[in-house]
C-alpha cells in the first residue's frame, strides 16, 4: 500500500484554477519532487497536503486512512497535520530560542511526550543532522545551511510519516546548495522517512528524489524516475525544463519519412505522418561529423576539460545559439566557419506543432 495517495485534486482561489486534478502515489521510504516554473501551483499543493489550504475536491490518503472529505473541522485539520513535518522556505525559526529549544518547542506544545522525552529526542535529532554541538547556538549564530538542518530536526521530532520541504534550498547561496543538498539526502536514508520537497530547481530535484511530478499551470505534465523523465519526456514542456544546458529545440518538418531541420535531412524515420514539427536535441545527443547532415555556423568553442561545449547557431533554431556537448577527445577546427553533425535517434525528439505532445517513431 502506498504511504501517499493524492487523487484529482483540484484548488482554486477565486476564478484562478491553481490545481486541476492532480493525482500520484508515494511508496514508503521514497523521496519526491514537485517541479515546475513559478505559478505551475507546486507550493500550493504542498500546502494543500498539510492542510494550510484545503482542497475544493479530490482526496489525500496516508496509509489508506482517508484525510479529506466534508468535515474538516479544526480538530480534524490539526489532526491530519500530525501526518506530515513541513519546513518552510524561510525555516522559520524563533531567533529567541536555542536550536535545541527550536527543535523542542513544536512537541511542547502537542504535548504528548515528557520533556524530558523530548529533549532526548530532539538531542538525538540534532546529533542526526550532525549539529549537537550546536544545540545552544542561536539561529543567527548558524550558517543558513546550518539553519535549514535545526528546521529538518523540528519537523522531524514530531515523528510524521511524510517530511515535506518547500523550496527547501532556495535561501542558500552556491556553495552551501549543494553541501546541504547532499545533507538532506543523507538524513533522509539515515531516517527513511518518506519526503516530498517542492522546487523550481530540476538539477537540485533529478539529483536527490527517486520520483519527480513536473507541473505546469497546475496540471501535471509527468511522473516518473528523474532519468527516465530526462530520457523520455512527455511533451515539450517537460523537455525543456529538465536538463542543463537545455534542449535544443528546432522548428523542422517530416517529409515521406524524412525529418529536415531547415533542408538538413537530419534522420530517416518510420511511423510519422508528413508535418510540420518541433525538434528537440539534447546537448550530448550531438555527434561531431565532417559528413554529418546537421549544418550550423560555428561560433565559439569552449573547453570544459573532460568535455567541449560547441556553440554554433542554425536558422531553424527556435533558441539564440545551439550548444552541443561533446568529448573532449573529439578536435574541433574552429578555425571552419561551418560544424557538422549526426544525431543520436535516442536523445533526438519529435513534437507536435499544435499539441506540442510527443511524436514517436522508429528510426529506417
Amino acid at each position: 500500500m502506498a504511504v501517499l495517495e493524492v487523487r484529482n485534486l483540484h484548488k482554486s482561489f477565486g476564478a484562478a484554477q491553481v490545481l486541476k486534478g492532480v493525482s500520484f502515489s508515494l511508496e514508503r521510504g521514497q523521496v519526491l519532487a514537485i517541479i515546475g516554473s513559478s505559478g505551475s501551483g507546486k507550493t500550493t499543493l504542498l500546502r494543500c497536503l498539510n492542510f494550510l489550504e484545503t482542497p475544493d475536491s479530490g482526496e489525500i490518503r496516508v496509509n489508506g486512512q482517508l484525510l479529506t472529505g466534508q468535515n474538516l473541522t479544526d480538530d480534524r485539520i490539526r489532526a491530519n497535520r500530525l501526518h506530515f513535518g513541513l519546513v518552510f522556505q524561510g525555516f522559520n525559526l524563533f531567533p529567541q530560542y536555542t536550536a535545541l529549544e527550536n527543535v523542542t518547542l513544536a512537541p511542547s506544545l502537542l504535548q504528548k511526550k515528557s520533556p524530558e522525552a523530548i529533549r532526548e529526542k530532539a538531542l538525538a535529532l540534532l546529533e542526526q543532522v550532525g549539529l549537537k554541538e550546536k544545540a545552544g547556538y542561536y539561529p543567527w549564530q548558524l550558517s543558513g545551511g546550518q539553519q535549514q538542518r535545526v528546521a529538518i530536526a523540528r519537523a522531524l521530532v514530531k515523528m510524521p510519516r511524510i517530511l515535506l520541504l518547500d523550496e527547501p534550498l532556495s535561501n542558500l547561496d552556491a556553495r552551501l546548495r549543494l553541501q546541504t543538498r547532499e545533507e538532506i539526502r543523507r538524513i533522509q536514508r539515515e531516517t527513511g522517512i518518506t519526503t516530498i520537497f517542492v522546487t523550481h530547481d530540476q538539477e537540485e530535484a533529478m539529483s536527490i528524489s527517486d520520483m519527480i511530478v513536473v507541473m505546469k499551470l497546475g496540471v501535471v505534465q509527468q511522473i516518473g524516475k528523474p532519468q527516465e523523465v530526462y530520457d523520455d519526456p512527455a511533451n515539450l514542456f517537460v523537455a525543456k525544463f529538465l536538463g542543463t544546458p537545455p534542449i535544443n529545440v528546432f522548428n523542422g518538418s517530416v517529409r515521406d519519412g524524412v525529418v529536415y531541420i531547415g533542408e538538413d535531412a537530419v534522420l530517416e524515420v518510420t511511423g510519422v505522418e508528413d508535418q510540420d514539427v518541433y525538434i528537440g536535441i539534447r546537448p550530448e545527443g550531438f555527434v561531431l561529423d565532417e559528413n554529418g547532415p546537421l549544418h550550423c555556423a560555428l561560433s565559439n568553442v569552449e573547453v570544459m576539460g573532460r568535455d567541449v561545449s560547441i556553440v554554433s547557431t542554425h536558422p531553424a533554431s527556435a533558441n539564440p545559439s545551439v550548444r552541443s556537448i561533446i568529448n573532449a577527445d573529439n578536435k574541433v577546427d574552429d578555425s571552419q566557419a561551418t560544424v557538422r553533425y549526426a544525431v543520436k535517434p535516442h536523445k533526438f525528439f519529435l513534437f507536435s506543432k499544435e499539441t506540442e505532445e510527443r511524436i514517436r517513431y522508429e528510426v529506417k
